[in-house]
């Protein structure tokens, strides 16, 4: 047995006939199909219901179980105290997920008593849960839960989460039904309580595209700039759900979309059905971190630096007993990041500004996530989906004509008064001098006709 059923759900407590009263009827879809969502999933002869909620406590550095005995909770934070919640806790699937999810190098941390004294949270079941909780149990589906909060994790980890749920079934021989609580955008309108952002209805638009295709890989690598825009809070929910269908065919089917708030309210039905090998993220992942293993001295050093910078906000830099001879000179060097082929971030010196090689590889790598004027900074959640490539740059050299240039095995510097440009040699889609040099000059901000002095540079590439 595995994983049978999958659904989205939104939270918004107005949803609930006891907390919106008339104001609920501005939501009728929204409760038309969580009812109906209720009954898909007793449909699919579901025997566990696993939920991620993005409102359950919430750690940066892991993802979380609720371990209590039993899952209780109420909605008297909106008024109706009187609609509560006390259901069966499915320890044994729940510590298997923690499990299964530690053979994958993921982070779960159970939460009990001591850790909740220890963090000082409340282990109740929050909003995220008892609203879609409350449909579910209308419609009749009555099931032991798994409560798990939501993670702050790279998509890698988070889709990774759902493969281990996906496992922990398939162990324990059970059917689960796996719900991503979460709303979409909370900015669609200017009277939307996180403010309006044109971004916001992009957003909406293009998830519920993506949900009802079932397209999980294009949802795990989603523009992260229009994500945080939209201020959305479900996409990670959504994320670690997807991980459940891994090398599955998925049927998609959105049945309800409304954003009467300014805040987008999805709910949707994932059905699998047998294996379709394209599907297998999971072995994406795999080649993906075999080439890791293969990186070379300077790229490790560039995504390291930068996984720990955005993890902790700090920056090291190796002792010098532990810097290999050939990189304990000084250099210039520029830190080139790719995402999905395409750039993402690129930044560098022409000279040595640091006492090393590997200390300007390692400013010029946090420069290049966070400060190129031409990207937005990169997010944590894009860590698993980037590239590196680091260019160690030899001493400059003047030339007195294009004949001397070649955009293979050259880089160009071009310079008129106080403006320079650079760009690197052997780029895809850089195949003339004239090209290299043309590119070169619009980063300088020197004209086409401009005249400018030449100078090239070889350099050495590390992938």
């Amino acid at each position: 047995m595995t994983v049978v059923f999958g659904g989205i759900c939104p939270h918004p407590p107005i949803m609930v006939p006891e907390v919106g009263r008339e104001g609920a009827a501005e939501v009728k879809s929204s409760q038309t199909a969580m009812l109906e969502l209720g009954k898909r999933i007793i449909e699919s002869g579901a025997e566990v219901l696993v939920i991620i909620s993005p409102h359950a406590p919430l750690f940066r550095d892991f993802i979380a179980l609720n371990v209590s005995p039993r899952l209780k909770g109420n909605l008297g934070q909106f008024g109706a105290a009187g609609v509560s919640f006390d259901l069966d806790n499915d320890l044994k699937i729940a510590k298997e997920i923690v499990c299964q999810s530690a053979l994958l190098e993921i982070p779960v941390y159970e939460m009990d008593e001591e850790f909740a004294r220890k963090y000082h949270i409340n282990l109740n079941l929050d909003h995220g849960m008892t609203v879609p909780l409350y449909f579910i149990l209308q419609a009749g589906a009555s099931l032991p839960l798994v409560a798990v909060s939501m993670g702050l994790l790279p998509g890698e980890q988070l889709y990774k989460f759902g493969a281990a749920v996906s496992r922990s079934a398939s162990k324990l021989g059970k059917k689960v039904a796996v719900l991503a609580s979460g709303d979409l955008s909370h900015r669609l309108t200017r009277k939307a309580p996180a403010g309006f952002d044109p971004k916001g209805k992009e957003f909406d638009l293009k998830m519920v595209e993506l949900v009802s295709k079932a397209q999980f890989e294009e949802i795990l690598h989603i523009d992260e700039e229009l994500a945080e825009k939209a201020g959305e809070c479900g996409l990670r929910s959504i994320q670690m759900m997807s991980g459940s269908f891994d090398g599955l065919s998925v049927k998609g089917e959105v049945l309800s979309y409304e954003g009467p708030f300014g805040v987008g309210y999805m709910v949707a039905v994932l059905t699998p059905g047998e294996p379709k090998p394209e599907n297998r993220i999971m072995d994406k992942f795999l080649e993906q971190n075999k080439e890791r293993g293969e990186e070379s001295y300077l790229v490790r050093i560039a995504r390291q630096t930068l996984e720990n910078y955005l993890a902790t906000g700090k920056l090291q830099i190796p002792e010098d007993k532990d810097i290999p001879p050939q990189f304990a000179g000084k250099a210039g060097a520029f830190v080139s990041l790719k995402k999905h082929g395409n750039l993402r971030g690129c930044i560098g010196t022409i000279t040595g500004q640091y006492k090393n090689v590997v200390a300007e590889v390692v400013h010029n790598a946090i420069s290049a996530a966070t400060h190129d004027p031409r990207f937005y900074p990169v997010d944590r959640g894009e860590l698993a989906d980037l590239s590196y490539s680091v260019d160690v740059l030899g001493p400059p050299e003047a030339v007195n004509s294009l004949e001397e240039l070649d955009p293979k095995n050259y880089g160009v510097i071009v310079r008129s008064g106080r403006r320079s440009g650079l760009l690197l040699p052997d780029l895809e889609g850089v195949d003339t001098v004239d090209e290299q040099v043309s590119i070169a000059k619009q980063k300088a901000g020197i004209g086409p006709d401009e005249p400018v002095q030449l100078e090239r540079f070889k350099v050495e590439r590390y992938k």
